[in-house]
């Protein structure tokens, strides 16, 4: 083969892999719509209860696929195997309750599993807020439920 050929031949390759008309095909990304309306918290224990009980957890409030509803979690961790405990939204800030959120809302208590962790949600009807205080608290127990052992306000969401 000439040294001609051979640069054709390469300049054929190189103009092939160089195609300005070759388009990859469009990949869909796929997002949480959910993302800028979801109101998130970090859980701790009341510094009162140091040395005692030290969980650690997170909780959400965000609206339904529907936008009909508002779906409420929590999850802990670093609390005690085998436990049970009540959780709720509330209105207000820790400390200072200002009432339920979702009035008449059936909260299943958090069960905690052998490693120390325990998750939860429920869906409540009605809109999220878009503005407004709200927390969320985990007592110790249904005979208990005064004892807070783990609250976190929920922060707005990003606007």
């Amino acid at each position: 083969m000439n040294t001609r050929h051979a640069l054709g031949l390469a300049s054929l390759v190189a103009a092939a892999a160089c195609n300005p008309f070759h388009r990859e095909p469009v990949s869909e990304v796929r997002g949480d719509v959910n993302v800028n309306s979801r109101w998130r918290a970090s859980l701790v224990s009341p510094a009162a209860l140091a040395g005692v009980v030290q969980m650690h957890g997170s909780a959400s409030m965000q609206p339904t696929g529907n936008g009909q509803g508002t779906v409420l979690s929590v999850s802990i961790s670093n609390a005690t195997p085998g436990g049970v405990h009540p959780w709720q939204v509330r209105r207000g800030q820790c400390g200072a309750d200002q009432g339920a959120f979702a009035a008449g809302a059936t909260y299943k208590p958090l069960s905690i599993g052998d490693d120390g962790r325990g998750e939860r949600g429920v869906t409540v009807p009605g809109a999220t807020p878009d503005s407004g205080e709200f927390f969320v608290t985990v007592a110790a127990s249904a005979a208990n439920p005064e004892t807070v052992i783990a609250c976190g306000n929920l922060a707005p969401p990003a606007r």
